[in-house]
């Protein structure tokens, strides 16, 4: 009876202490709070590690997990701080044994028994057990939250902690923080010295900082590769070659790469480990050209350059600018907005080849063409009379686009902008309506650019670039036809070659690249844009500030480096790209449908269409919602009237409010002519 009294006493005790440790669990729960408030990681699209920053209370902080590090670190770990580790509950029997008696023996803790498990409570809770102070309650309340924790974690959880969490000295904390700053390193590449190091350091991280204590540090680390030797985990030719090397004596800056990218995402996601699309090894290489590149402006000018894979809309590299720490270097040249010069040109042609009006051979006549008060020019200030839209194009004629996205309308090529994911940025006071957007009026960032061309390299289905891998992919929209897109490509990549390109490290024999540059007025922005089957390149040339750089051009400042870009981008399929099916080949543009034959401003004598009204520089009053009746004399044909670019239907206009405007009348034909007229409101 006696003993049934006792076993159930027992089993009431043990209840009732399970019952108060679970209660205390729940009052007082591990905080988890220093494990959590990480560095803010960017990782590419391997997971390597492109950017890291300092927390909010200045440490190198990296999330490290058992699949982070070399088994060989962890094999000496165990070996040298907790031997039986992954036998234990948190807290080790036999090593608190010896720990008591020496305590009894010596009357002081000599040994403290503390297991891996009790390391990372008190990484937790620095403000609890700082100071070094190893008092009997301060070792019990350890080793409460050593149990604590392997309730309710597993090994590798609580092994985690350590491992984000363990001191490096200085404010490095943690293996990969560590890694990196002493090796340069993952530390899931480390050799059996470097990884010796990394254990032996926590246990005394300031005396035994390599970079200022070698000797410490390295006698710290040969007492860990004895350990190892003796438990078998390295052998004696290891050991040798081990405890032969030095320790490192300076620390290494943590890696850099795509520095503005990473700023931006960390601030979008603080603390987080944001996973890109980038792939490390193009980052590398394209800003070692960019830097090559650079080092030959004499007046140090910026190059932003972003380059995109085709086939997933993934950015694989984005170098925002050089000299990050300096003067205006925090400017990430690839978001910023800037005027594209002619760059756009290829999209304002694209939309009217898809609308079928305009075929590479059509017939436009670059001469003189004054659009109300403005006369716009070539870049030469010349003029070349009839040429093909395929040699305007390639030549970057300006009255011909200019021309194009009259018929395209400004508006509709905005809006298409737009929908392709672009914000174009317009002058004050526009809406977007004015036709200077065909030669750089609306600006756009280098980032916008890559997305625009990745989409004509994809047959007209655009979508804004993907830069982050943890957020969905947008669904690209068909806004051009292939055929429209296949006919872009054709023209651009025929373009002839600048004279000197010959010596350039990719020719045009061994990648088919669909190219176009641009140049802003006053020489402040120098672009180059192109797209083969696989990638697509944007490199910008200027100063930050917008100074101008006179007589720098697009293809003289930007084209050699997208070039040179694309010669460091892995090989591809040097093919063109399958024709559609109703792509139209003609051998000169009097094959052509009446519709698609000519373009522009045509004699009279070429039977142009004559507006009978309104007249030119007419001032017409009207009344609210009041109608202007349109008419014209001559055209093949029916006749297509436009305000401002806008197609109107049928004959009779009603304007949108006081304002100058300009009329068009265009004929099947393709022949048009245009007045600028002044509405006013009537009183």
């Amino acid at each position: 009876m006696n003993l049934r009294r006792l076993l159930a006493v027992a089993a009431l005790a043990a209840t009732s202490l399970a019952a108060g440790a679970l209660a205390l669990d729940r009052i007082f729960p591990p905080d988890l709070s220093r494990y959590h408030e990480r560095s803010s990681e960017t990782v590419d699209a391997n997971g390597r590690l492109l950017r890291a920053f300092t927390t909010a209370d200045g440490k190198w902080r990296l999330k490290t997990t058992v699949d982070d590090v070399d088994p060989v670190y962890l094999a000496l770990l165990k070996a040298y701080e907790d031997r039986r580790f992954d036998d234990h509950w948190g807290i080790d029997p036999l090593a608190a044994v010896r720990a008591a008696g020496q305590w009894m023996a010596r009357g002081r803790i000599v040994s403290g028994a503390s297991t891996i498990s009790m390391q990372a409570a008190r990484l937790l809770e620095p403000h609890r057990f700082q100071g070094g102070r190893r008092g009997i309650l301060t070792k019990a309340i350890q080793s409460a939250r050593a149990l604590q924790l392997e309730w309710r974690y597993s090994k590798r959880e609580v092994l985690a902690i350590y491992l984000t969490l363990a001191p490096m000295g200085g404010n490095l904390e943690g293996v990969r923080a560590a890694s990196f700053a002493y090796f340069g390193k993952e530390p899931r590449q480390l050799s059996a010295a470097e990884a010796a190091l990394l254990v032996a350091i926590p246990q005394s991280p300031e005396r035994r900082r390599p970079e200022r204590a070698g000797k410490s540090a390295q006698a710290a680390r040969d007492r860990v590769l004895v350990r190892g030797l003796e438990h078998g985990i390295i052998d004696q030719v290891l050991f040798d070659k081990a405890a032969s090397r030095p320790v490192p004596d300076r620390r290494l800056a943590m890696p850099m790469q795509a520095p503005h990218l990473a700023a931006w995402l960390a601030g979008q996601s603080p603390g987080a480990i944001v996973p890109t699309t980038l792939r490390l090894e193009l980052q590398g290489a394209l800003g070692q050209l960019v830097a090559e590149e650079r080092g030959q402006f004499a007046d140090r000018a910026q190059i932003a350059l972003v380059a995109i894979d085709n086939r997933t809309g993934g950015v694989v590299a984005w170098l925002g600018g050089s000299d990050y720490f300096g003067r205006a270097g925090q400017v990430d040249l690839v978001r910023s907005r800037r005027s594209p010069g002619s760059a756009l040109k290829p999209l304002i042609y694209a939309m009217a080849f898809d609308d079928r009006v305009l075929h590479p051979e059509s017939l436009v006549e670059d001469v003189p063409v004054r659009f109300r008060d403005w006369l716009p020019r070539n870049f030469d200030r010349e003029h070349v009379g009839a040429v093909t839209v395929r040699r305007a194009l390639q030549q970057s004629l300006n009255v011909p686009a200019v021309l194009t996205l009259e018929k395209v309308g400004p508006q509709r090529f905005i809006s298409t902008l737009r929908n392709a994911g672009v914000a174009p940025g317009l002058p004050p006071g526009e809406a977007g309506a004015t036709l200077g957007v065909a030669l750089g009026s609306a600006t756009v960032s280098p980032l916008e650019m890559a997305g625009l061309y990745a989409g004509l390299a994809n047959g007209g289905k655009f979508a804004p670039p993907v830069v982050r891998r943890d957020r969905p992919r947008p669904e690209p929209v068909q806004l051009i036809g292939p055929t429209a897109a296949w006919y872009v490509a054709d023209v651009l990549a025929g373009a002839p070659l600048p004279e000197g390109f010959a010596s350039l490290p990719v020719a045009m024999r061994d990648r088919r690249i669909a190219f176009k540059t641009g140049t802003s007025a006053g020489y402040r922005d120098a672009w180059a844009a192109g797209y083969s089957a696989n990638w697509t390149v944007v490199v910008w040339v200027g100063h930050a500030d917008g100074t101008p750089r006179p007589g720098q051009l697009g293809r003289l400042a930007a084209l050699p480096v997208l070039f040179k870009a694309f010669s460091r981008l892995p090989a591809e399929d040097n093919r063109a790209q399958p024709e559609p099916a109703d792509v139209l080949r003609v051998a000169s543009y009097h094959e052509l449908p009446l519709r698609m034959r000519t373009l522009g401003p045509v004699a009279d004598g070429h039977g142009a269409p004559r507006i009978a009204y309104p007249p030119a520089d007419a001032r017409i009053e009207l009344g609210s919602r009041e109608a202007v009746p349109l008419s014209a004399l001559g055209g093949e044909g029916r006749l297509r009237w436009l305000v401002d670019g806008r197609p109107l239907d049928g004959t009779r206009w009603v304007p949108d409010g006081p304002g100058t405007v300009r009329v068009a009348v265009v004929d099947e034909a393709g022949h048009s002519s245009a007045v600028t007229v002044r509405i006013v409101e009537r009183r």
